[in-house]
């Protein structure tokens, strides 16, 4: 990265050293040329702000969730059948990628100076690089490259989701955290189901199960800075320089210094864990469960999800208003929790639709609630938001590693006990609601700088 090149074709700007002016400017104004440095947001972002935020969500969600959730499995049924680990061996190696380049991801996002603003950037070229692996995925010939594919995929849709995060955690006061966190943790449960029902309809051109998806997701980032522009990010100050030594240390935090992050991050952490052990292989464990071709599984996912979606819209919103209007918000954690618990369990032992019918259900409500609530959570209690990209990235390490982990784990776990072709759900499922509960036990007693 250069000096001031690239702020000069307003698109990313380099990385300068200057020392930041107290005021009480708002984040990006500056009176007489002099810098300002970003602060706790306080004016309210309008519907409109808030409806296309919402919109550029459901985007990121379905074009990184559509193949997650079905595509990789599709091109794993036709390329090597019957081997059902693969997926944890490509979704867990994409993540691990992705979480070496994130923190710098973070400091070139936090440092970015252009007249588009900091984070507009990189929805732009997260949704390149996403649309790019998308493509490789469809059109590859063997799973090697339908790996190589999905670290493109997922590394560009987690660029652009990423700028979505830092943009609420730039912009939204404290008043507005959890609402706007509940519609826009709704709109990422809805779209994977929606978008689960396009691939569907196409489901006949393997090609098209990425590609359209991913065109949806694309138009849908790109409309989002196009029409409610973030503003410039040249009057910001860079409050310092970067180095080797800073680089490395942005990995992480002073766990001391900030206590209810450090606890937040540990919670979180193992909640992740359990939910991946629950949802990597949904659509191979639905599969088994009714005896159904991989292929044929898509039609039972999009049901199930739409039924979830009718759930998790009432968790998201009844836990992202009520904790808000209430001013607290670890005790809805502590009952995501134990949601996610009940509908773990309630899958672990079901044989029928209506059964995995209700264990879906209590699992995307319980997700919605906890996605939202920590969340907000999570905007209360940055350590500095001049650094706002950077420790959003630590925080995606709470999530990421578990995405990374979890599946390759999981793959060794389905097999203890199984008998034949039948690999051990059942184990899976009741491990994931265990550490599910622990997780948000850890942030409901832990973390103290919120209620």
């Amino acid at each position: 990265m250069t000096t001031n090149e690239h702020e000069a074709s307003g698109f990313a700007g380099g990385i300068a050293a200057a020392q930041p002016v107290p005021g009480n400017q708002n984040p990006g104004e500056a009176s007489d040329g002099v810098s300002t440095v970003p602060e706790e947001p306080q004016t309210p972002v309008s519907r409109g702000y808030i409806f296309w935020l919402m919109l550029a969500s459901f985007g990121a969600s379905m074009a990184m969730m559509v193949p997650l959730s079905y595509g990789i499995a599709v091109r794993i049924s036709e390329l090597a059948p019957g081997q059902e680990e693969v997926l944890g061996y490509i979704t867990g190696t994409a993540q691990l990628i992705y979480l070496v380049i994130s923190p710098l991801i973070g400091i070139w996002s936090d440092r970015t100076r252009s007249r588009f603003g900091r984070r507009t950037p990189f929805i732009f070229l997260g949704t390149a690089i996403g649309l790019t692996g998308l493509i490789v995925m469809g059109s590859a010939p063997n799973l090697l490259i339908v790996g190589a594919g999905w670290v493109l995929g997922m590394s560009g849709w987690s660029i652009s989701g990423g700028a979505i995060q830092n943009l609420m955690a730039d912009k939204l006061p404290e008043q507005q955290r959890g609402k706007v966190s509940a519609l826009t943790g709704l709109m990422t449960q809805i779209a994977p189901v929606l978008g689960i029902g396009v691939a569907y309809a196409v489901s006949s051109n393997t090609l098209l199960v990425f590609v359209v998806p991913g065109v949806i997701g694309a138009v849908l980032l790109a409309l989002f800075p196009m029409i409610k522009p973030e503003g410039s990010s040249r009057d910001l100050a860079v409050t310092s320089q970067v180095t080797a030594k800073s680089v490395v240390a942005s990995y992480g935090f002073n766990v001391r210094k900030y206590p209810d992050f450090a606890w937040n991050w540990l919670g979180r952490f193992v909640f992740f864990m359990g939910l991946y052990f629950n949802t990597t292989f949904g659509t191979f464990f639905y599969a088994q469960r009714l005896e159904l071709p991989v292929r044929e599984v898509a039609g039972v996912v999009a049901t199930i999800g739409m039924l979830g979606v009718v759930a998790a819209a009432g968790g998201a919103l009844l836990g992202g208003f009520l904790s808000d209007k209430l001013k607290r918000r670890r005790l809805f954690v502590l009952i995501a929790a134990v949601l996610f618990v009940a509908g773990a369990v309630a899958e672990a032992f079901a044989w029928s639709l209506p059964q995995l019918i209700i264990g879906a259900v209590l699992m995307q409500t319980a997700i919605a609630v906890f996605a939202t609530v920590d969340q907000a959570i999570i905007f209360a209690i940055l350590p500095n938001r001049t650094e706002t990209g950077r420790y959003m990235a630590v925080v995606a390490f709470a999530q990421k590693i578990p995405s990374a982990v979890a599946p390759l784990i999981a793959s060794i776990v389905i097999t203890l006990g199984a008998v034949g072709a039948e690999k051990n759900y059942t184990l899976l499922y009741l491990t994931g609601a265990v550490l599910a509960l622990l997780g948000g036990a850890v942030i409901s007693l832990k973390v103290k700088a919120v209620r």
